[in-house]
Parts: structure tokens; sequence; C-alpha cells
């Protein structure tokens, strides 16, 4: 196997050309082997599989910087640096990365997660290699999806302005995790297809060349050129205008001719694109047909690209998009707004319905953000859908656009908390912090399946400014029987017995119900009480709890630091009660990938851990 002989960094260059197809398909197997049973990103890494031994051959890493925008799609990139024996752990807790990491790889240049930051992250290191005097090239490759954020362009402006190589690798796939949409995507399919530039640039070549003496030497002098032949053809491009030069398109897929456009782009003291067309999936005919399907993928069988593990239970996200669509039935103000995910955040069931009332903008979170605010003040109900840790990009737009002017913008917040394989840029543990902090907004979790859909119908009612968090994974259909009315700032007392009470957020329910039992199997009887509502706290219950209980835990999955266990103790401090506060949180540090259930445990928010501390806190206030 060719395979076999890259075991280090630029192993690849030892190869002779003729073993170049076959690597690129030995690790394409290799790649649907292993992901099909660890699960994770199949589509993007399949489609970049050439384009990534072709940038290892071209450049000398780890002296050379490759930055991977996102870095879902840096597989290939692993298994070229030596890592291949390293895909048995990937995304598992303690193992490998699912994404670059400077800890992992010195030829991890960058640590990525979220989308269109390489521009910005590579023109850093182009500035600072120039002011230190060093010598070597920097890369960014960024995908078109990536390339519909707003901060992409930011950096673009920017590096307009460079005077020395920086090399920007457009890998144009036409989806970033769905379809791509909007002025960009349209723009770049026309530089995909346009007859007028790559029939003309083909038939003026042939023409020249078959001139005799002159013809070659003509043509080769015109390569030569800046722009190269191409701008004789389209003079008004968008990024020659915006003062970078544009190679390409390239076919992303054909190692000889992407080496030698980046031996051109690296001739350049400069900015410069290299435009690479690539195919999601290719290789593998379920990811090529349904590259959305097998963006992150779970575990599945090769043959029919099923899942191995079937589904069982509805999630939070067909909750979620289950009632949103009923709403948008009794409801013509609501209008849905998602960043580049109608899929992942439950939104395509409603699109299909109301296509008038759906935004998809792309991958810009910022927008999104702006955007619904726009649409609240002229009389709608928007009702923008987001990862949680994606919405940490749109901090300032909640602030400054939404709750400032008190707007009824509805944040439906999925993957909030622990999320498992992604790791610490995908995790959702901050949102309670960062929201609880603004003025105006008002914040829920529910307990189970039934309360996410009363939440979401007591939100589009409310007149303000309200964001609904819930977790990634089955919803809990447990305590079906406590559907109390939702009352605004009020908490839901479930059960009500001895001097210790748990306040539980949210998926926490679940978890404070198992510690009860434990509890109770030890002789300890305790209360529980669903908090509901994040922000405003319930103050009124609060100084009741203080009254019959000596030891109020309060359960949440997010960060300890300005989360809901935090406001609590706060509020018991100002009433100088004698009850205990004991906050059970996530400790305040990035947590990795791994399973969500075996992370839990690792943080102490497991039902185990929980009770373990409980019983210690009130052992303490019986001596």
């Amino acid at each position: 196997m060719v395979l076999e002989k890259i075991n280090q960094v630029n192993d690849i260059k030892k190869l002779d050309k003729g073993e170049l197809p076959v690597l690129a398909e030995e690790i394409r197997d290799f790649l649907l082997e292993k992901i099909s049973i660890s699960g994770g990103h199949l589509a993007s890494n399949l489609g970049v599989v050439e384009l990534t031994m072709a940038l290892h051959l071209a450049f000398d890493l780890p002296q050379d910087k490759l930055i991977w925008d996102v870095g879902h799609q840096a597989y290939t990139h692993k298994i070229l640096t030596g890592r291949r024996d390293g895909f048995d752990t990937l995304r598992k807790y303690g193992g490998m990365s699912g994404f670059p990491k400077r800890k992992e790889s010195c030829c991890d240049a960058f640590d990525t997660g979220h989308s269109s930051t390489s521009i910005s992250a590579g023109l850093g290191y182009a500035n600072a290699r120039d002011i230190l005097g060093e010598d070597y090239h920097v890369v960014s490759i960024i995908g078109d999806g990536s390339l519909t954020g707003g901060m992409a362009y930011e950096a673009l402006n920017n590096a307009a302005q460079l005077k020395s190589n920086f090399i920007i690798v457009l890998n144009d796939n036409n989806m970033s995790i769905s379809e791509n949409v909007g002025g960009m995507s349209t723009y770049l399919g026309e530089l995909r297809t346009n007859e007028a530039y790559t029939g003309l640039k083909s038939g003026v070549t042939s023409t020249l060349n078959r001139i005799p003496v002159y013809g070659e030497r003509i043509v080769k002098h015109i390569h030569k050129t800046k722009n190269g032949i191409k701008q004789l053809f389209i003079p008004g491009m968008l990024f020659e205008e915006m003062g970078i030069t544009y190679l390409g398109p390239v076919d992303g897929h054909n190692i000889p001719q992407m080496c030698r456009a980046f031996q051109e782009a690296k001739k350049l003291e400069e900015a410069v694109i290299v435009h690479v067309i690539t195919k999601k999936g290719k290789g593998y005919l379920p990811a090529e047909h349904s590259p959305a399907r097998f963006h992150g993928a779970e575990p599945f069988v090769i043959e029919t690209g099923l899942p191995k593990k079937k589904k069982t239970k509805a999630n939070y996200t067909d909750v979620f998009s289950f009632v949103i669509k009923k709403l948008g039935e009794t409801h013509p103000e609501v209008a849905a707004i998602t960043a580049a995910m109608p899929d992942g955040t439950g939104l395509k069931r409603f699109a299909g319905a109301f296509p008038d009332r759906f935004f998809d903008v792309g991958i810009a979170e910022e927008h999104a953000v702006t955007f619904a605010a726009g649409l609240a003040a002229a009389g709608l109900t928007p009702v923008v859908a987001v990862y949680s840790s994606f919405l940490q990009r749109a901090y300032d737009q909640i602030l400054h656009d939404v709750c400032i002017q008190n707007l009824p913008v509805v944040f439906c917040i999925d993957r909030a908390g622990l999320v498992g394989s992604d790791g610490e840029t995908h995790q959702g543990l901050f949102d309670l912090s960062f929201l609880s902090s603004i003025p105006n907004m008002h914040i829920l979790a529910p307990k189970n399946k039934w309360e996410l859909s009363d939440m979401i119908k007591y939100a589009v009612e409310f007149g303000g400014p309200v964001a609904i968090r819930y977790p990634r994974g089955e919803a809990f259909d447990g305590l079906k029987e406590y559907r109390a009315p939702i009352v605004y700032g009020k908490s839901e007392v479930i059960y009500e017995e001895g001097e210790i009470v748990l306040y539980a957020v949210g998926s926490m329910v679940k978890v404070a119900l198992a510690v009860r039992e434990r509890l109770q199997e030890k002789g300890i009887l305790c209360s529980l009480v669903n908090a509901r509502f994040v922000k405003p706290i319930d103050e009124e219950m609060i100084a009741n709890l203080c009254k019959k209980n000596r030891l109020i835990v309060t359960m949440e999955e997010n960060v300890a630091s300005g989360g809901f266990g935090e406001r609590v103790r706060a509020y018991v401090d100002s009433l100088a009660e004698t009850a205990s506060v004991l906050t059970i949180a996530i400790p305040d540090e990035y947590v990795e990938h791994g399973n969500v259930e075996l992370l839990k445990q690792e943080v102490g928010i497991d039902a185990a851990s929980v009770e373990e501390r409980i019983v210690s806190a009130y052992r303490s206030l019986q001596r």
C-alpha cells in the first residue's frame, strides 16, 4: 500500500508521480473505513483529498503554515503529517481531535472550529513573519461557504494592503453544511461555469499556439502578466478590484494543475487567491448525492450509507421543528432565520411550508441577529434558530440591536451544554453566562420535550427578547404529568420534602431525578424544583426555599462563572438567610472532545458526582 509509506510529514514528497492517484484512492478508503466506525466529518474530507496532497507537495511543513478554515476538513492533512494511527481514537476522549490543534502537532498552525477565521489568522501570521524577518509561506484554506461570513471580507479588505506573499486557497464546492446561498455563491457559480471565460481562454490559447515561431512565446508572455489571460476577458473581477490577485479556477482533483497554481502563487509579493473547484463527498456516492447528511456523520454502514444506530426517539431539534411549523400556521407574523443550517437547526420543515417567511443568511450569525432585529422593529416576530457555540459570534448584535430596543426576537438555542465529539469549539457552555449579563433578555430552559413546546409558544407571544436553550440528543420524555402553565419568571415545584432542594435548570432536571433517587437510597430526602426561568430568577421561590431548606443545590449544564448558580447564590447572600448554596456547574475551563456521558463524569455533573458532593456538603452542615 502506498499509504503505508506515509509515516511523517513530507513523506508524500518521496513518492513517484504515478503513486499519487493511488494514494488519493487509499486515503478515501481509509477515511470511509474509520469514519464509518467512529463517526465524524466525511463529505468535506473526501472532497479535499487531492487539494491537501497538492498543498503538502507544494509547501514545506512545518516551516510553511497551513491554516484550515473551520478545520473539520483536515483529516487528510492529519494523515499526511504522521497521525494515521490516531484515527482509532478520533473524536474520543483523550484521543485525536477532529479539528486542527496546535498542541497535537507542530504542523497545525492554528486551532480552528468556527468558520470565516482563517484569512484573519493567516494575515496575522504573514505580518508577524515580516516583522520578525522570517521566511516562510502562509496559506489559508477557506471554503466558499465560509466566505459568506462577514469576518472573511474584513480580512480580505486588510489583506489587499499586504506587500508580501500570502496565499488564500478558496475551496469551492458550492456547499457549506447545506447548499450555499447569497450573492457570493452566485458569483462563484458564474466563475465556475462562465463559458465566455473558460471557452474563450482555451480557444485563444489554442489559436495563438498555432502561430509559427511566435505563438507559444506570446502565450507564455500573457501568462506571466499580473492577471493572466483571464483579465483580458473578465476585467471587473471582485477579488481583483479589492486588490487581491486571482488565479483560477483550478480543478481541485487534479494534483499537477494545483501544484502549478501554487508555485505561481508563491512568486507574488502580495495576497493572492487560488480558486479551486472540488466536489464535496467525492469518491463515495452516498456522500456525493447527500453531502449535507454526511457533513457530520454518525457511524454508518459503508455499503448503504445508512446509520448503524437507528433513531428511536425524537430529539429536541425534532420537537422545535414540529412546533415552529405549527406556529407558522397560526401566527402569520412569525418568521424563521438560520445561519446556513436549515437542517441542523430543524427549520427545513418551516422553510418548505413558508418560504416567504424563511431566511437562510449564510454563515453570518451577526447579520442574522441584526436582520432579525429589523424584522422585529417592522412588526414581525422572528425566530433565530442557532447552535449555542455559534451564537457567541453575535453577542454585540444581541445586546446592541435587539435588547437595547427590547425587540421581540426569539432565540432558539440548540446544542446547549455538552455536545461531545466536536470538542472545545463546539461545546455550548457559555450561553447562560453571556446572555444573563444583558438587560431585557429573558432566558428559559425546558425540562422535557413538552415543556420545550410550551416555551416556544410562550416566547412567540411574549413581546420581548427571549432565549430558549436546549441540549443535543434525545428529548427527555419523563415528568409528563408536570405541565403547569408557564408563568413569567416562575419556577415549578416537582417534589417537596426534606432539608435539601435540588434547583435544576433544563437538562439537569433529568440528572436531578437520578440524584434524588440515589439520595433516597441513603435515607436522605430532598425536594426538586425545575427552574424554568434562568433570567429573571424566581426570587420569591428562592426566598421560600431558604426558609424551608438548609441546603440549596443549583444544577446547570453551563460554566459556573456568570451562570444560574452564581446568580442564585448572590441573591441568597442578599437575604442574609442561613441556608447554604452548593453550585453544580461545569468548571471554568474548556472541555475537550469525547462521549457526552463520559464528559459529564469528568466535569462532575453526572448523578454519581453530584450525589457525592451533596452528601459531603450536607454532612458538613450537620456537624
